[in-house]
């Protein structure tokens, strides 16, 4: 069967991909109430269909940070993502630059940024968190600009690291040594496809970005450890002072939940900000991203540029979001799961689906230029 939908590629990547795998990229923390959340209240929202309105001609483009996009999308940071496909962030980014749309290349990606930057002949944006040594922090952001990265998205709400249930029970995490490896060859053994095309051709398995510092230590459970150990819990605004002094490009604050941490981002020197309760991966039991952005949206009105994620699954979430307040939307599972799915293949369909969605919401709401977008186009 073709994938028609996120939902489709969702479950197509739990068909392909050992457990431990799906699971990481399915899951979230605790009880994993956010997780729920996130969609829920997004698919609650109505719009509000308007008739007898020429809607011949509809427009998605959208000015981001100076580079102009063919729809308002950007595809977010996701960690191992890279496994799920043979070099799996390598066809990503080509997808994305196909689609004229920006790719976000997480710390813990499997290729590292120079391998991305390889495959691609645009700039791509790169992620970082804030690192307990601040010498690696600024050898990532000099290797980010080497790599023609001009936009760094600073992920903020994870000082330390959230609990996800399924890590631990499918042994991808809390299972050291040969026990957890043997749990996860047996998984992936499960999975012929995935264990040629990626356990064995999309070799070496080590996190590009950060493998300097593990060294030898390169095991998934090696992976935990460190960011267990090297998230800071120290942070605070002024570091984020620290890393807008030594970026000289745009910077973006991902992890924003809050009206008053939406406006220190920006007196800090943040160009945006990037409503999101990552995903449902930190703190359960917070607001979803749909809950958060209106009011975030009305106090930063002009002064910065405001995106979200969280919960998004189709074309339709991306118009409510921008009804909602939103300049653009970003997608972290949707993407993964059409990666694993169907690869470069996958990725490049899916973004095709969600314009083709947001294509028809626009034509039934009356609406042409994407920008017009507001509250006015949704029944709350």
């Amino acid at each position: 069967m073709i994938p028609l939908s996120v939902f489709d590629y969702r479950s197509a990547a739990k068909r392909r991909l050992p457990k431990f795998l799906f699971e990481y990229i399915d899951g979230g923390s605790y009880a994993e109430t956010t997780l729920r959340r996130n969609m829920a209240d997004l698919q609650e929202i109505s719009l509000n269909q308007r008739v007898l309105r020429d809607v011949s001609s509809i427009d998605l483009t959208t000015d981001l940070f100076g580079q102009t996009i063919d729809l308002p999308l950007v595809l977010a940071p996701v960690g191992l993502a890279g496994m799920n496909a043979r070099r799996g962030e390598v066809q990503a980014v080509r997808a994305a630059q196909e689609k004229n749309i920006p790719f976000t290349l997480s710390t813990v990606s499997a290729c590292s940024l120079p391998e991305v930057a390889r495959a691609t002949t645009r700039p791509f944006w790169f992620q970082l968190y804030m690192l307990r040594d601040r010498g690696f922090m600024r050898e990532m952001l000099e290797t980010a600009q080497e790599a023609r990265c001009k936009t760094l998205v600073f992920t903020v709400d994870m000082p330390v690291p959230g609990t996800r249930y399924r890590d631990y029970r499918s042994g991808l995490a809390g299972a050291p040594g040969i026990v957890g490896r043997a749990r996860r060859l047996f998984q992936a053994a499960m999975k012929p496809q995935w264990a040629w095309d990626v356990g064995l051709r999309g070799r070496p398995h080590t996190l590009g970005n950060v493998a300097p510092l593990l060294g030898r230590n390169t095991g998934l459970e090696d992976f935990f450890a460190w960011m267990r150990t090297n998230f800071d819990p120290s942070a605070s605004w002024s570091d984020l002072e620290w890393v807008r002094e030594r970026w000289p490009g745009t910077l973006v604050v991902k992890g924003i939940l809050d009206v008053d941490d939406a406006k220190e981002a920006i007196h800090a020197g943040a160009d945006g900000v990037i409503v999101s309760n990552h995903g449902g991966r930190q703190l359960d039991g917070v607001v979803s991203s749909a809950q958060a952005l209106p009011a975030i949206a009305e106090a930063l009105s002009g002064q910065a540029t405001i995106m979200v994620d969280g919960g998004i699954r189709s074309g339709l979430d991306v118009v409510r979001m921008i009804a909602l307040g939103a300049d653009a939307v970003m997608i972290g599972r949707a993407w993964a799961y059409a990666l694993a799915a169907r690869g470069e293949l996958g990725v490049s369909n899916l973004i095709d689906t969600i314009r083709s969605e947001m294509l028809v919401a626009m034509a039934l709401t009356g609406e042409t230029n994407v920008h017009n977008l507001c509250t006015n186009n949704i029944i709350r």
